[in-house]
């Protein structure tokens, strides 16, 4: 009884932690494929800060978790969500991200805050640019469901 989260003797970060679960998958729930990819960049270098916090802090567990969940973010998500089709920037996109993968797996094996700081570098680039065609009228009225001329 005293384990359940919706009692008032639940823990206030678990109940926050359920609350913000319950946000993010309302926003996934509602979200373009637009928007969704911005949130694997969101989830990918949060994952990215809390790891190397916890190197910092030397918590071996937490750095694992947050850079598994890294890793799988670039792997399961935006790596699988490319167009094969996509051409050349597809294959460049597939690259880096296999890349990333390959150096936060490093950093895990080795705490190694620098290649955390590495992909965080070249990717933020990339984050950047997704998220600035975001405001792009086409891609906003293709996320509101108006036709999109071709």
């Amino acid at each position: 009884m005293y384990g359940n989260l919706s009692s008032p003797f639940a823990a206030r970060n678990q109940r926050a932690s359920m609350y913000t679960k319950v946000g993010l998958e309302t926003d996934v729930q509602g979200a373009s494929p637009h928007r969704l990819v911005a949130l694997l960049f969101d989830g990918l270098f949060d994952a990215m800060s809390q790891a190397s916090a916890a190197i910092a802090a030397n918590n071996v567990e937490l750095k694992g978790r947050a850079l598994t969940r890294a890793v799988r973010i670039l792997d399961e998500g935006l790596k699988a969500g490319l167009n094969p089709a996509g051409g050349e920037l597809s294959e460049q996109l597939r690259q880096l991200y296999i890349y990333t993968s390959m150096r936060l797996t490093q950093a895990n094996l080795h705490s190694d805050l620098d290649a955390i700081a590495e992909c965080q570098r070249v990717l933020t680039p990339v984050r950047e640019a997704w998220n600035s065609i975001g405001s792009h009228p086409v891609v906003r009225g293709a996320a509101q469901g108006e036709p999109v001329a071709a």
